[in-house]
């Protein structure tokens, strides 16, 4: 099941968030830094590798003082490889395979790779529709995916995307 809605993704309360980010771990948006915050210490403790990580990668950590279990980072860029469509469904194909093979139930995920310079939400949508599509055809994990959108016109987008990728 796929659910959109408008909300503060810092209060989803489920098994997981999947979360673009950085190949360092950083917020790919100020919104996604103050999901950061709202995560406390525990998380910010956990966003720290070793090496950078690849674009189109998905790591799990724990998140910290938010109302889910667990974070999915979904790798959208890094100082040498900008944001792009490629980078953005390989990263959240990886971030739903990371829900299947941890049995996570219910995630939340905002659209990925918006921001300045970076894709438009039609464009973002789509790619997460085209991916969810997949993913459901074959995958009993994540049962429920709820697309959490920051504005009314992000909610639409994300709903004319799903309901053409669904049909």
């Amino acid at each position: 099941m796929i659910d959109v809605r408008v909300e503060d993704l810092a209060f989803f309360a489920g098994d997981a968030i999947i979360r673009p980010a950085t190949s360092t771990l950083g917020a790919t948006t100020p919104l996604l830094r103050k999901l950061e915050l709202s995560g406390g210490q525990k998380l910010l403790d956990q966003l720290v590798v070793a090496e950078p990580l690849a674009v189109g990668s998905a790591v799990v950590t724990s998140a910290g003082d938010l109302q889910v279990g667990m974070l999915v980072h979904a790798i959208v860029s890094s100082p040498t490889e900008r944001v792009s469509r490629e980078g953005v469904r390989r990263a959240f194909r990886s971030a739903l395979e990371r829900a299947l093979s941890w049995q996570m139930s219910d995630v939340a995920v905002p659209p990925l790779g918006l921001g300045a310079g970076n894709l438009d939400i039609d464009t973002s949508a789509l790619l997460m529709a085209d991916e969810l599509a997949h993913h459901f055809a074959s995958a009993s994990f994540p049962r429920r995916v709820t697309l959490i959108a920051e504005t009314t016109d992000e909610a639409h987008a994300l709903e004319g995307a799903i309901s053409r990728a669904l049909v």
